[in-house]
């Protein structure tokens, strides 16, 4: 988001961002935005809310 490194900006921001078509927005509208998404998903590491144990 903020450069060529994904950094924790991109953390912060990915968590709402990923979920925009629950509010209503279209994201399809923004293919940048849109493979940001697929880059931060595509992490070593990334862990969907479904990975997440339930406390």
């Amino acid at each position: 988001m903020v450069g060529e490194r994904y950094s924790i900006a991109d953390i912060a921001l990915y968590a709402y961002t990923h979920e925009a078509h629950e509010g209503g927005f279209d994201l399809s509208l923004y293919p940048h935005v849109q493979a940001w998404l697929d880059r931060v998903s595509g992490q070593p590491g990334h862990v969907t809310i479904e990975q997440v144990p339930k406390a």
